[in-house]
């Protein structure tokens, strides 16, 4: 085949995919302009052999510094990975290897992403979840019960992904440093929300007992897909997983994956510097006013969400959860669904604007309409 017949092979494989334009589900978005420049200008770096892309690397420790400092914390540890899964699993694996015992648990919320379950096969941890409150967060007298002389770390999510929730985080802090064990906060989404939103929730290294987080670029930070991101409060963390690279130009590797794409550092790094920290706010600020308007158009239908939204993600009990969904992607629109309690979800990302919350609600009356038709 030439060139263009590839091309347009490629396409016609493309266009089966649904737009971002149509998409309520997803924690990803769109990448911001700059950042798809950045990426192709840094497309074939790697930043498993740091010696040879120096520039690179160099690059990836000013994001680091970048994201700290939003975080409490300039001076941490960590690196760009390919999303919340590897980086939790990091947090955990540091975790462990800092404290060896025989047979390691962690206790997390209920509420957990479900990276958490490959945790514990991968990593042999047992997990324990507890429960959570009326408003789903982790019930922390629950967490205190489960600590015994085998956990090697606790977990608190900053930013559910069924409802977008914010454990006590502070409350966990105290614990952790009382009971001598790791705090791990996933903040894969609300890591680059909370800091701009005007009600405070302490989340970060600001609290003593918080040892790593996890923070993805490439959902709120608009970064390329895939720019994950570990945070740790010091460098013993990472040393805490270091192998040999004897053939490599660099000694040490304490990734989990060997070959890792510069570009998405690059992207990263790139909507940030443009973007600063009073663009970022702008930007939330914006998703939150349309997560307002996506809540008051339901609201007018009838249906009401399981809690107030604390950020760009919303639930709406119903028991019809699952035909309301099947009906909408047969019309190309995606929203999810969630168990506990039986709702839809909503992420409003950067890409939904007024005008696509307002299509959306059309579409929406519409299925609504057929299925109380049956």
């Amino acid at each position: 085949m030439d060139v263009v017949d590839i091309i347009n092979d490629l396409k016609s494989f493309r266009r089966k995919d649904i737009p971002y334009s149509r998409v309520l589900s997803s924690m990803c978005t769109s990448p911001h302009p700059i950042a798809v420049k950045a990426h192709q200008l840094f497309i074939e770096t790697n930043l498993g052999d740091p010696g040879i892309f120096v520039g690179t690397w160099e690059l990836e420790r000013k994001l680091i510094s970048m994201i700290g400092k939003l975080l409490h914390k300039n001076d941490c540890a960590g690196y760009i990975c390919s999303g919340g899964t590897e980086a939790n699993i990091q947090g955990i694996r540091s975790a462990r290897n800092l404290k060896r015992v025989k047979k390691p648990n962690i206790v997390i919320p209920k509420s957990a992403h479900f990276s958490f379950e490959k945790i514990g096969d991968i990593l042999g941890v047992r997990i324990k979840r507890v429960g959570l409150d009326e408003d789903y967060r982790v019930n922390t007298s629950e967490v205190e019960k489960k600590i015994d002389k085998n956990t090697i770390a606790i977990v608190g999510i900053a930013g559910t992904t069924e409802l977008g929730q914010v454990d006590p985080i502070d409350e966990l802090s105290e614990i952790a440093i009382e009971k001598d064990v790791k705090l791990h906060v996933d903040a894969a989404f609300g890591g680059l929300v909370i800091p701009f939103m005007d009600k405070k929730f302490p989340f970060d290294f600001e609290l003593e007992g918080v040892s790593s987080i996890t923070i993805d670029p490439h959902k709120m930070g608009m970064a390329t897909i895939p720019a994950g991101g570990i945070l740790f409060r010091d460098e013993s963390y990472l040393r805490a997983l270091e192998v040999e690279t004897p053939y490599l130009t660099s000694k040490y590797q304490y990734t989990l994956t060997g070959t890792r794409p510069g570009a998405s550092v690059a992207s990263a790094y790139a909507v940030l510097k443009y973007l600063g920290f009073k663009g970022m706010k702008r930007i939330i600020e914006r998703c939150l006013k349309n997560t307002i308007l996506l809540v008051e158009e339901m609201q007018k239908l009838g249906f009401e969400p399981v809690i107030e939204p604390i950020m760009n993600v919303v639930s709406f009990k119903t028991k019809k959860a699952e035909k309301i969904k099947e009906e909408l992607y047969k019309r190309r629109w995606v929203i999810s669904t969630i168990k506990e309690p039986r709702a839809i979800r909503m992420v409003i990302m950067p890409h939904v604007n007024e005008e696509i919350v307002l299509n959306f609600i059309e579409e929406f009356k519409r299925v609504i309409k057929s299925i109380n038709a049956i």
